[in-house]
Protein backbone atom coordinates (compact mmCIF):
# COMPACT_ATOMS: atom_id res chain seq x y z
CA UNK A 1 0.00 0.00 0.00
CA UNK A 2 1.53 3.22 -0.80
CA UNK A 3 1.66 6.74 1.03
CA UNK A 4 1.92 10.05 0.64
CA UNK A 5 3.19 13.19 2.31
CA UNK A 6 -0.04 14.84 4.07
CA UNK A 7 1.68 17.92 3.00
CA UNK A 8 1.38 17.12 -0.57
CA UNK A 9 -1.43 15.04 -0.99
CA UNK A 10 -2.79 17.14 -3.73
CA UNK A 11 -0.11 17.82 -6.00
CA UNK A 12 0.08 16.82 -10.10
CA UNK A 13 2.48 16.36 -12.21
CA UNK A 14 2.52 17.69 -15.72
CA UNK A 15 1.08 14.87 -16.94
CA UNK A 16 2.43 13.31 -20.29
CA UNK A 17 2.53 16.39 -22.99
CA UNK A 18 4.13 15.03 -25.48
CA UNK A 19 0.63 12.71 -25.33
CA UNK A 20 -1.18 15.14 -25.39
CA UNK A 21 0.55 17.44 -27.89
CA UNK A 22 -0.04 15.11 -30.59
CA UNK A 23 -3.32 14.56 -29.84
CA UNK A 24 -4.14 17.88 -30.12
CA UNK A 25 -1.75 18.19 -33.53
CA UNK A 26 -3.44 14.99 -35.25
CA UNK A 27 -7.30 16.59 -34.09
CA UNK A 28 -6.35 20.11 -35.63
CA UNK A 29 -5.00 18.58 -38.81
CA UNK A 30 -8.20 16.62 -38.55
CA UNK A 31 -10.27 20.13 -39.07
CA UNK A 32 -8.08 21.26 -42.02
CA UNK A 33 -8.41 17.22 -43.66
CA UNK A 34 -11.95 17.74 -43.39
CA UNK A 35 -12.35 21.44 -45.22
CA UNK A 36 -10.18 20.09 -47.59
CA UNK A 37 -12.42 16.72 -48.67
CA UNK A 38 -15.80 18.24 -47.88
CA UNK A 39 -15.63 21.87 -49.65
CA UNK A 40 -16.72 20.90 -52.80
CA UNK A 41 -19.88 18.29 -51.35
CA UNK A 42 -20.41 20.85 -49.23
CA UNK A 43 -21.33 23.74 -51.66
CA UNK A 44 -23.12 21.45 -53.86
CA UNK A 45 -25.41 19.73 -51.03
CA UNK A 46 -25.77 22.65 -48.58
CA UNK A 47 -23.88 26.22 -50.13
CA UNK A 48 -21.67 26.61 -48.29
CA UNK A 49 -18.17 25.18 -48.66
CA UNK A 50 -17.53 25.42 -44.95
CA UNK A 51 -20.53 23.66 -43.65
CA UNK A 52 -18.40 20.52 -42.49
CA UNK A 53 -15.61 22.54 -41.58
CA UNK A 54 -17.64 24.69 -39.05
CA UNK A 55 -19.02 21.18 -37.49
CA UNK A 56 -15.77 20.03 -37.46
CA UNK A 57 -13.85 22.86 -35.87
CA UNK A 58 -16.96 23.15 -33.08
CA UNK A 59 -16.54 19.35 -32.59
CA UNK A 60 -13.04 20.51 -31.90
CA UNK A 61 -13.63 23.10 -29.53
CA UNK A 62 -16.09 20.60 -27.63
CA UNK A 63 -13.39 18.11 -27.38
CA UNK A 64 -10.82 20.67 -26.17
CA UNK A 65 -12.96 21.58 -23.15
CA UNK A 66 -13.75 17.78 -22.61
CA UNK A 67 -9.46 17.45 -21.92
CA UNK A 68 -9.64 20.60 -19.81
CA UNK A 69 -12.35 18.85 -17.51
CA UNK A 70 -10.98 16.06 -17.68
CA UNK A 71 -7.32 16.28 -17.00
CA UNK A 72 -8.44 17.47 -13.55
CA UNK A 73 -10.94 14.52 -12.60
CA UNK A 74 -9.57 12.48 -10.15
CA UNK A 75 -9.80 9.14 -11.95
CA UNK A 76 -9.97 6.66 -9.39
CA UNK A 77 -13.07 7.87 -8.56
CA UNK A 78 -14.80 6.41 -12.22
CA UNK A 79 -14.72 3.24 -10.52
CA UNK A 80 -18.32 3.99 -9.66
CA UNK A 81 -19.42 4.80 -13.35
CA UNK A 82 -18.09 1.14 -14.50
CA UNK A 83 -21.80 -0.46 -14.71
CA UNK A 84 -23.69 2.95 -14.88
CA UNK A 85 -21.48 3.72 -17.79
CA UNK A 86 -22.17 0.28 -19.70
CA UNK A 87 -26.15 0.52 -19.05
CA UNK A 88 -25.93 4.10 -20.73
CA UNK A 89 -24.77 2.21 -23.72
CA UNK A 90 -26.99 -0.35 -23.84
CA UNK A 91 -29.80 2.18 -23.23
CA UNK A 92 -28.43 4.27 -26.00
CA UNK A 93 -27.83 1.56 -29.04
CA UNK A 94 -31.22 0.36 -28.14
CA UNK A 95 -32.99 3.96 -28.48
CA UNK A 96 -31.40 3.75 -32.56
CA UNK A 97 -34.50 1.50 -33.16
CA UNK A 98 -36.52 3.31 -31.23
CA UNK A 99 -39.19 5.22 -33.93
CA UNK A 100 -39.21 9.03 -34.67
CA UNK A 101 -35.37 8.58 -32.21
CA UNK A 102 -33.47 6.62 -34.25
CA UNK A 103 -32.01 8.26 -37.94
CA UNK A 104 -31.56 6.38 -41.34
CA UNK A 105 -28.74 7.47 -44.01
CA UNK A 106 -27.93 4.73 -46.72
CA UNK A 107 -29.92 1.79 -45.13
CA UNK A 108 -28.04 1.95 -41.69
CA UNK A 109 -29.98 3.00 -38.44
CA UNK A 110 -27.09 3.99 -36.31
CA UNK A 111 -27.92 7.63 -35.13
CA UNK A 112 -30.61 9.33 -32.30
CA UNK A 113 -31.43 12.69 -33.43
CA UNK A 114 -33.91 15.63 -32.46
CA UNK A 115 -33.76 17.99 -34.74
CA UNK A 116 -31.15 18.84 -36.41
CA UNK A 117 -29.09 17.45 -33.41
CA UNK A 118 -27.40 14.25 -33.26
CA UNK A 119 -25.48 11.33 -31.87
CA UNK A 120 -23.75 7.93 -32.37
CA UNK A 121 -24.19 5.77 -29.55
CA UNK A 122 -21.45 3.02 -31.13
CA UNK A 123 -19.04 5.55 -30.30
CA UNK A 124 -20.09 6.16 -26.99
CA UNK A 125 -20.43 2.36 -26.30
CA UNK A 126 -16.71 1.49 -26.87
CA UNK A 127 -15.79 3.64 -24.42
CA UNK A 128 -18.53 2.51 -22.05
CA UNK A 129 -17.40 -0.82 -22.48
CA UNK A 130 -13.98 -0.19 -21.50
CA UNK A 131 -14.81 2.18 -18.42
CA UNK A 132 -17.02 -0.90 -17.23
CA UNK A 133 -14.35 -3.59 -18.10
CA UNK A 134 -11.54 -1.78 -16.19
CA UNK A 135 -13.75 -1.66 -13.22
CA UNK A 136 -14.95 -5.05 -13.12
CA UNK A 137 -11.36 -6.74 -13.43
CA UNK A 138 -9.38 -3.80 -11.10
CA UNK A 139 -12.09 -5.08 -8.21
CA UNK A 140 -10.69 -8.29 -8.31
CA UNK A 141 -8.04 -8.92 -10.76
CA UNK A 142 -8.10 -13.20 -9.91
CA UNK A 143 -10.98 -13.11 -12.20
CA UNK A 144 -8.89 -12.93 -15.16
CA UNK A 145 -7.07 -16.13 -13.86
CA UNK A 146 -10.82 -18.39 -14.22
CA UNK A 147 -12.64 -18.19 -17.30
CA UNK A 148 -16.12 -17.95 -15.51
CA UNK A 149 -14.78 -14.67 -13.97
CA UNK A 150 -14.01 -13.43 -17.48
CA UNK A 151 -18.58 -14.34 -18.71
CA UNK A 152 -19.30 -10.97 -17.53
CA UNK A 153 -17.06 -8.63 -19.80
CA UNK A 154 -18.01 -11.91 -22.86
CA UNK A 155 -21.44 -11.05 -21.89
CA UNK A 156 -21.68 -6.77 -22.07
CA UNK A 157 -19.25 -6.97 -24.86
CA UNK A 158 -21.00 -9.45 -26.95
CA UNK A 159 -24.29 -7.32 -25.82
CA UNK A 160 -23.03 -4.08 -27.33
CA UNK A 161 -22.09 -5.98 -30.62
CA UNK A 162 -25.35 -7.56 -30.96
CA UNK A 163 -26.96 -4.12 -30.89
CA UNK A 164 -24.41 -2.45 -33.11
CA UNK A 165 -24.51 -5.18 -35.16
CA UNK A 166 -28.21 -5.06 -35.76
CA UNK A 167 -28.31 -1.31 -36.81
CA UNK A 168 -26.11 -2.38 -39.02
CA UNK A 169 -22.56 -1.58 -38.58
CA UNK A 170 -19.99 -4.64 -38.56
CA UNK A 171 -16.65 -2.19 -38.61
CA UNK A 172 -17.27 -0.70 -35.08
CA UNK A 173 -18.67 -4.23 -34.00
CA UNK A 174 -15.14 -5.75 -35.05
CA UNK A 175 -13.92 -2.84 -33.05
CA UNK A 176 -15.63 -3.57 -29.98
CA UNK A 177 -15.14 -6.94 -30.50
CA UNK A 178 -11.35 -6.47 -31.03
CA UNK A 179 -11.32 -3.93 -27.97
CA UNK A 180 -12.96 -7.16 -25.94
CA UNK A 181 -10.16 -9.82 -26.56
CA UNK A 182 -7.63 -7.07 -26.51
CA UNK A 183 -8.19 -6.12 -23.34
CA UNK A 184 -8.42 -9.67 -21.42
CA UNK A 185 -5.56 -10.53 -23.03
CA UNK A 186 -3.81 -7.52 -21.67
CA UNK A 187 -5.44 -8.21 -18.66
CA UNK A 188 -3.49 -11.18 -18.05
CA UNK A 189 -5.84 -14.00 -18.96
CA UNK A 190 -4.84 -17.40 -19.23
CA UNK A 191 -4.06 -18.66 -22.83
CA UNK A 192 -7.00 -21.66 -22.45
CA UNK A 193 -9.58 -18.35 -21.61
CA UNK A 194 -8.26 -16.93 -24.75
CA UNK A 195 -8.64 -19.98 -27.06
CA UNK A 196 -12.28 -20.57 -25.86
CA UNK A 197 -12.76 -17.11 -26.80
CA UNK A 198 -11.22 -16.49 -30.25
CA UNK A 199 -11.43 -19.62 -31.78
CA UNK A 200 -15.26 -19.72 -31.66
CA UNK A 201 -14.74 -15.42 -32.86
CA UNK A 202 -13.22 -17.21 -35.72
CA UNK A 203 -15.99 -19.80 -36.88
CA UNK A 204 -18.65 -16.86 -36.34
CA UNK A 205 -16.94 -14.57 -38.54
CA UNK A 206 -17.67 -16.05 -42.03
CA UNK A 207 -21.43 -17.21 -40.54
CA UNK A 208 -21.97 -13.58 -39.75
CA UNK A 209 -21.04 -12.56 -43.41
CA UNK A 210 -22.88 -15.13 -45.03
CA UNK A 211 -26.46 -14.07 -43.03
CA UNK A 212 -26.62 -10.74 -44.51
CA UNK A 213 -26.31 -10.71 -48.55
CA UNK A 214 -25.07 -6.88 -48.65
CA UNK A 215 -21.92 -8.62 -46.57
CA UNK A 216 -21.69 -11.16 -49.05
CA UNK A 217 -21.36 -8.72 -51.79
CA UNK A 218 -19.00 -6.37 -50.06
CA UNK A 219 -16.41 -9.30 -49.39
CA UNK A 220 -17.02 -10.46 -53.43
CA UNK A 221 -16.23 -6.43 -53.91
CA UNK A 222 -13.54 -6.55 -51.93
CA UNK A 223 -12.10 -10.03 -54.05
CA UNK A 224 -13.00 -8.50 -56.97
CA UNK A 225 -14.03 -4.53 -57.11
CA UNK A 226 -14.11 -4.66 -61.18
CA UNK A 227 -16.58 -7.10 -61.41
CA UNK A 228 -18.74 -4.62 -60.30
CA UNK A 229 -17.50 -1.35 -60.92
CA UNK A 230 -20.49 0.91 -60.66
CA UNK A 231 -21.99 -0.59 -57.73
CA UNK A 232 -20.34 -2.66 -54.43
CA UNK A 233 -16.89 -2.31 -56.12
CA UNK A 234 -17.01 1.66 -56.96
CA UNK A 235 -16.45 2.70 -53.42
CA UNK A 236 -13.09 0.83 -52.86
CA UNK A 237 -11.69 1.72 -57.01
CA UNK A 238 -12.29 5.40 -56.20
CA UNK A 239 -10.61 4.82 -52.63
CA UNK A 240 -7.32 3.33 -55.04
CA UNK A 241 -7.55 5.65 -57.78
CA UNK A 242 -7.00 8.35 -55.05
CA UNK A 243 -4.17 6.40 -53.35
CA UNK A 244 -2.41 5.81 -56.67
CA UNK A 245 -2.78 9.45 -57.96
CA UNK A 246 -0.78 10.53 -54.50
CA UNK A 247 2.53 8.86 -55.59
CA UNK A 248 5.81 9.87 -53.15
CA UNK A 249 4.69 14.00 -52.61
CA UNK A 250 0.83 14.29 -53.25
CA UNK A 251 -0.75 16.56 -55.49
CA UNK A 252 -1.19 19.24 -53.12
CA UNK A 253 -3.08 20.15 -49.91
CA UNK A 254 -6.54 21.07 -51.37
CA UNK A 255 -6.01 19.52 -54.76
CA UNK A 256 -7.88 16.30 -54.59
CA UNK A 257 -9.92 15.41 -57.38
CA UNK A 258 -11.45 12.41 -56.30
CA UNK A 259 -12.99 14.49 -53.70
CA UNK A 260 -15.39 16.08 -56.54
CA UNK A 261 -18.13 13.50 -55.90
CA UNK A 262 -15.95 10.84 -57.06
CA UNK A 263 -15.49 9.34 -54.09
CA UNK A 264 -18.57 8.53 -51.42
CA UNK A 265 -17.96 9.18 -48.10
CA UNK A 266 -14.72 11.72 -48.89
CA UNK A 267 -14.99 13.57 -45.70
CA UNK A 268 -15.42 10.53 -42.89
CA UNK A 269 -14.87 7.05 -43.54
CA UNK A 270 -12.99 7.64 -46.55
CA UNK A 271 -11.06 10.94 -45.42
CA UNK A 272 -7.67 8.70 -45.52
CA UNK A 273 -7.99 8.37 -49.52
CA UNK A 274 -8.12 12.03 -49.54
CA UNK A 275 -4.88 12.63 -47.61
CA UNK A 276 -3.02 10.00 -49.47
CA UNK A 277 -4.33 11.87 -52.88
CA UNK A 278 -3.20 14.99 -51.34
CA UNK A 279 0.29 14.62 -49.44
CA UNK A 280 1.46 11.59 -51.24
CA UNK A 281 3.22 8.53 -49.25
CA UNK A 282 5.22 10.85 -47.08
CA UNK A 283 1.92 12.31 -45.96
CA UNK A 284 0.19 9.19 -45.01
CA UNK A 285 3.68 7.88 -43.68
CA UNK A 286 4.09 10.81 -41.30
CA UNK A 287 0.11 10.60 -40.63
CA UNK A 288 0.60 7.07 -39.16
CA UNK A 289 3.96 8.06 -37.44
CA UNK A 290 1.92 10.37 -35.24
CA UNK A 291 -0.75 7.88 -34.80
CA UNK A 292 1.47 5.54 -34.02
CA UNK A 293 3.61 7.74 -31.67
CA UNK A 294 -0.02 8.61 -29.92
CA UNK A 295 -0.56 4.72 -29.26
CA UNK A 296 3.09 4.34 -28.29
CA UNK A 297 3.08 6.67 -25.79
CA UNK A 298 -0.55 5.47 -24.83
CA UNK A 299 1.01 2.08 -23.35
CA UNK A 300 4.26 3.95 -22.18
CA UNK A 301 1.41 5.58 -19.44
CA UNK A 302 -0.77 2.52 -18.95
CA UNK A 303 2.67 0.63 -18.41
CA UNK A 304 3.68 3.56 -15.57
CA UNK A 305 0.45 3.03 -13.62
CA UNK A 306 1.03 1.60 -10.36
CA UNK A 307 -2.78 1.09 -9.99
CA UNK A 308 -4.37 -1.82 -12.24
CA UNK A 309 -7.59 -0.09 -12.81
CA UNK A 310 -5.27 2.87 -14.58
CA UNK A 311 -3.38 0.42 -16.45
CA UNK A 312 -6.86 -1.29 -17.95
CA UNK A 313 -8.80 1.77 -18.41
CA UNK A 314 -5.85 3.59 -20.36
CA UNK A 315 -4.70 0.34 -22.20
CA UNK A 316 -8.73 -0.05 -22.96
CA UNK A 317 -8.62 3.17 -24.44
CA UNK A 318 -5.56 3.14 -26.35
CA UNK A 319 -5.85 -0.05 -27.77
CA UNK A 320 -10.03 1.24 -29.04
CA UNK A 321 -7.82 4.22 -30.82
CA UNK A 322 -5.35 1.81 -31.94
CA UNK A 323 -7.89 -1.18 -33.74
CA UNK A 324 -9.83 1.64 -35.24
CA UNK A 325 -7.27 3.39 -37.06
CA UNK A 326 -5.47 0.26 -37.74
CA UNK A 327 -9.29 -0.94 -39.28
CA UNK A 328 -9.97 2.03 -41.27
CA UNK A 329 -6.68 2.20 -43.21
CA UNK A 330 -7.01 -1.44 -44.09
CA UNK A 331 -10.64 -0.73 -45.75
CA UNK A 332 -9.09 2.11 -47.61
CA UNK A 333 -6.16 0.40 -48.94
CA UNK A 334 -8.39 -2.75 -49.83
CA UNK A 335 -6.76 -5.16 -47.17
CA UNK A 336 -10.20 -6.16 -45.75
CA UNK A 337 -13.66 -5.45 -47.39
CA UNK A 338 -14.76 -1.88 -47.32
CA UNK A 339 -17.09 -1.07 -44.70
CA UNK A 340 -17.77 2.09 -42.52
CA UNK A 341 -15.36 3.17 -40.00
CA UNK A 342 -13.94 6.68 -39.30
CA UNK A 343 -10.27 7.63 -38.83
CA UNK A 344 -10.27 8.78 -35.16
CA UNK A 345 -9.55 12.19 -34.47
CA UNK A 346 -9.58 13.00 -38.11
CA UNK A 347 -12.98 11.84 -40.24
CA UNK A 348 -15.84 14.20 -40.13
CA UNK A 349 -18.53 13.71 -37.10
CA UNK A 350 -18.64 15.39 -33.91
CA UNK A 351 -19.70 12.18 -31.61
CA UNK A 352 -16.70 10.59 -32.86
CA UNK A 353 -14.31 13.40 -32.00
CA UNK A 354 -15.29 14.55 -29.05
CA UNK A 355 -15.77 11.21 -27.39
CA UNK A 356 -12.03 10.19 -28.45
CA UNK A 357 -10.72 13.48 -27.52
CA UNK A 358 -12.48 12.71 -24.11
CA UNK A 359 -11.10 9.43 -23.97
CA UNK A 360 -7.51 10.60 -24.67
CA UNK A 361 -7.84 14.02 -22.01
CA UNK A 362 -8.47 10.34 -19.71
CA UNK A 363 -5.45 8.55 -20.65
CA UNK A 364 -3.57 12.21 -19.95
CA UNK A 365 -5.29 13.01 -16.70
CA UNK A 366 -4.03 9.21 -15.58
CA UNK A 367 -0.54 10.69 -16.74
CA UNK A 368 -0.90 13.61 -14.49
CA UNK A 369 -1.38 11.25 -12.00
CA UNK A 370 0.61 8.82 -11.99
CA UNK A 371 3.04 11.59 -12.51
CA UNK A 372 2.26 13.46 -9.28
CA UNK A 373 2.46 10.67 -7.12
CA UNK A 374 6.15 9.82 -7.83
CA UNK A 375 6.77 14.04 -7.33
CA UNK A 376 5.25 13.63 -3.59
CA UNK A 377 7.44 10.46 -2.94
CA UNK A 378 5.03 7.83 -2.99
CA UNK A 379 6.21 4.13 -2.02
CA UNK A 380 5.91 0.98 -2.52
Amino acid sequence: MGRRSPNRADARGKGDLLFLGAVLLLAAYGVVCVYSASCYNAEVQYGDAFYFFKKQLVGFLLGLAAIAAIAFLDYTKLKRAGVPALILSLVLLALVFVPGLGKSNYGATRWIGIGSFTIQPSEIAKYGFVLFTAWYFAKDPARLRRFTGVLPVLGAGVSICVLIMLEPNMSVTMCVGAVMIGMIFLGGAEWKSLAAICIPVLFLVPVLILAEPYRLQRLSAFVDPWASPKEEGYQLIQSLYALGNGNLFGTGLFRSRQKYRFLPFSESDFILSVIAEETGFVGVFLLFLLIGFIVYRGFRIANACDDFYGYMLVSGITLAFAVQSALNALVVSGCIPPTGLPLPLVSAGNTSLVVTMAGMGLVYCVSRHNEGKKFIGYTK
